[in-house]
């Protein structure tokens, strides 16, 4: 009988995406409520995506690559 494959984690793969050089790519967090006492720059720059930090990135491209 064959080996069943691993499954990816559904929650992380819906949350980071993996580039083209292999670094893990996320969007920005507090950005979903209280929004009128941050300033509109500081909106501004969460919208935008970033690159996971080295600490976290084994353990999600772990969790991301099954």
């Amino acid at each position: 009988m064959a080996k069943a494959k691993m499954k990816s984690h559904r929650g992380a793969s819906k949350r980071f995406k993996i580039t083209g050089t292999g670094k893990v790519k996320r969007h920005k967090a507090y950005k979903s409520h209280i929004l009128t006492k941050k300033s509109t720059k500081r909106k501004r720059g969460l919208r935008q995506s970033t690159i996971l930090t080295s600490a976290d990135h084994k353990r999600i491209k772990n969790v991301l690559d099954k």
